[in-house]
């Protein structure tokens, strides 16, 4: 087992399965780049997690991390927070009020979700980027900013660029480097990794003692597709441990949808998204990940190769 962890973070990162593995040794990679970074993932995968874990590891670990889901922001309210205003700048502005990326500024941005911006929101936020500097609303005059930027999304963004709903060279600009969290039914050797942790977890929050999860039940959490991936499967935990009045949870005490449950084994050689996908990881391990090479060796383009990385 392998466990990504550091004094500041709330909950470890846990993993056993390559997967995770790779993703601990790029975090470490990273430490000593100040490099843009773009987390992509299905919802629950742990997005905020990873960022953090890269923040904490790197160079600007001792200054301040911002964090923004521009998903929950309106677009007429992307401008005053992200980059601030002057007091007056508009009916509501009492006093002046730096945004975001100014008070990121020495530190790190996560940006979550940044494929919800607006076309509009992007030129603005590529602009701040490249220029390094940003302007409040009511003000004409530059402030320079220096932020790292991580930015996340769970929607395939390169399939949005495709679609003209994302402009390519704001992608350009923060993706140098980019970290593909997979579903955790991609890594179903973590399941009962993190349902033992989550047990534990939720034993000491609960004040409970229930010691261990049955063979059944443990078959049942493995053999579930997990359509909200580690952030379900903490939910259910936390259920069943609340719930539970033995020692043992058992088959019963988790409630899971019916309809997703899944077979590992049932079209592991006929199904051609499975092949494409044991095919890609085949490579990209014969290559140590490099993304030119496995691109080569597939016989595809690297732009190729990132679509289907990221494709559901």
């Amino acid at each position: 087992m392998q466990v990504l962890n550091t004094s500041h973070l709330s909950h470890e990162i846990i993993g056993q399965s390559e997967e995770m593995r790779s993703i601990f040794k790029m975090i470490e990679k990273l430490a000593d780049t100040d490099a843009n970074i773009l987390i992509l993932g299905e919802n629950g995968t742990g997005k905020d997690l990873i960022a953090k874990a890269i923040y904490y590891n790197s160079q600007r670990a001792e200054d301040i991390f911002v964090s923004i889901d521009l998903g929950s922001i309106s677009e007429n309210l992307f401008e005053s927070e992200l980059f601030g205003y002057e007091k007056g700048a508009f009916t509501d502005a009492k006093t002046d009020k730096p945004g975001r990326m100014e008070v990121a500024s020495g530190g790190t941005l996560f940006l979550d979700e940044i494929a919800n911006l607006s076309l509009a929101m992007q030129a603005k936020m590529l602009t701040a980027i490249e220029k390094k500097h940003i302007t409040r609303l009511g003000s004409t005059k530059d402030i320079p900013i220096d932020v790292r930027y991580i930015c996340a999304t769970n929607t395939d963004i390169y399939q949005a660029v495709e679609d003209s709903a994302f402009r390519q060279d704001l992608l350009y600009r923060i993706n140098t480097i980019e970290i593909h969290i997979p579903p955790l039914r991609e890594r179903a050797g973590d399941i009962i990794l993190l349902a033992e942790y989550f047990l534990q977890k939720f034993n000491h929050k609960y004040k409970k003692e229930i010691q261990s999860i049955s063979q059944d039940a443990k078959h049942k959490l493995f053999t579930y597709s997990w359509p909200g991936n580690v952030r379900e499967l903490q939910n259910v935990m936390e259920r069943a441990v609340i719930l539970a009045s033995a020692k043992v949870l058992k088959n019963d005490d988790f409630i899971l949808s019916l309809h997703k449950n899944r077979n590992p084994r049932s079209n592991e050689i006929l199904n051609l998204g499975l092949l494409e996908q044991n095919a890609i990881e085949n490579a990209l391990k014969r290559t140590n990940g490099n993304l030119n090479q496995t691109a080569e060796l597939l016989g595809i383009s690297r732009y190729a190769l990132y679509r289907k990385i990221n494709k559901k």
